[in-house]
């Protein structure tokens, strides 16, 4: 969308209260076409003067065009979507895990809703075409980079998970170029060691694909294209169901891409005898 990228490409030079403006139009984007910049300034405690020099740091000649945009922008995509979530509430009787597995849903939908279609599209193509792909993420992130990268392996060769605990980073940095896909995972409190790691490899050329849970967080920086996942809360367990469910878009679309070579790939897996593989079950005595 427009006003994100907008808030994405003049964040670093905003003031503070400018960069709170930010944050709070990234959750809540319908509100500038429903207050005045005074109101709107008033709901989040900031001065009228701040709403309008925000606006003035997107380039817009003052909040009037500023809402203009919003409104031309969401409302046209919005009622039905608002409409629907409204219908959908959860049930003051429904159980506990009911209401949790309600919550997941409606953070898929949003993330869904929030993910550009051809972005998504172009980094598929650009992971199906590249020579090698790493994915790196670390404490909360990790399992997530872990399943991610394994999927990625069933479907494409060269496919590598980034473990600094256990292997020399500097030399698998070395290793890459411009021919390389970087999947890069970082969610809040954002880890100091994730984002060093992706500047190193940003001086390497490799396109690094970032999906954290905002369009602002740090690893933006370093992205050539970012994904934001929605969570309700500002948690990496909010942020698990979408975000697996979004991983799960990726390997899903690299399929579709790389159909033959997946076909051959799962042929070859089939012809290893399983016992290599599984422990065979047995029947109870």
């Amino acid at each position: 969308m427009l006003l994100r990228e907008l808030i994405r490409e003049h964040f670093t030079n905003m003031s503070k209260s400018q960069k709170k403006v930010a944050n709070y139009v990234l959750d809540h984007p319908n509100d500038i076409a429903l207050y005045s910049a005074a109101e709107f300034g008033s709901k989040i405690g900031i001065s009228e003067s701040t709403v309008i020099r925000f606006s003035n740091s997107l380039g817009f000649s003052g909040y009037t065009e500023l809402q203009k945009l919003v409104r031309e922008e969401f409302f046209k995509e919005s009622s039905l979507t608002s409409y629907q979530q409204a219908k959908m509430d959860i049930p003051k009787d429904m159980s506990f895990h009911k209401q949790v597995m309600e919550q997941d849903r409606k953070s898929i939908l949003a993330t869904m809703n929030q993910i550009d279609e051809l972005a998504y599209q172009a980094a598929v193509q650009r992971i199906s075409n590249a020579k090698s792909v790493y994915v790196l993420g670390l404490r909360s992130s990790y399992s997530a980079a872990n399943w991610l990268s394994f999927s990625l392996g069933l479907v494409k060769e060269d496919v590598h998970f980034i473990q600094p605990d256990t292997e020399d980073v500097i030399r698998t940095i070395m290793k890459m170029d411009e021919h390389s896909v970087v999947i890069i995972i970082s969610f809040h409190r954002y880890l100091k060691e994730t984002i060093e790691i992706a500047g190193l490899i940003r001086n390497q050329k490799s396109y690094i694909i970032g999906i954290s849970d905002s369009i602002l967080a740090p690893i933006h920086a370093y992205s050539d294209v970012l994904f934001p996942i929605y969570a309700a809360n500002k948690s990496t367990l909010d942020a698990v169901s979408p975000l697996f469910s979004f991983m799960n878009a990726i390997v899903a679309g690299l399929i579709v891409e790389q159909k033959e070579d997946f076909n051959k790939r799962q042929a070859l897996y089939e012809t290893i005898p399983s016992h290599f593989l599984f422990e065979e079950g047995k029947d109870p005595i």
